[in-house]
């Protein structure tokens, strides 16, 4: 298991992103969370095993349809998250 926090910005909300995330967290078996911030980026935090994180990530850049991405961080949290199941905030 591996938890990680992720960052992005660009037109992140009002885009369906946080359900998005919801969506391919849910296939992928990943915990964890996805909010929107005041000042306009997506924050997410996501537990699961590190392939199907991988996988996650590589889903978080491209984004729903209607979603441009600026810029993109992911960093490694220790110790591990533990989450009930992934839900929005």
């Amino acid at each position: 298991m591996k938890s990680i926090y992720i960052i992005i910005d660009g037109r992140v909300q009002g885009v369906g992103f946080r359900y998005f995330a919801l969506l391919k967290a849910t296939e992928l078996n990943l915990s964890g969370w996805v909010k929107n911030t005041p000042d306009g980026k997506v924050e997410i935090e996501a537990t699961g095993a590190p392939n199907n994180l991988s996988i996650f990530i590589d889903w978080m850049k491209i984004g729903p349809t209607r979603s441009i991405i600026k810029t993109f961080s992911v960093s490694d949290i220790t110790p591990i998250r533990t989450f009930s199941q992934f839900e929005i905030h």
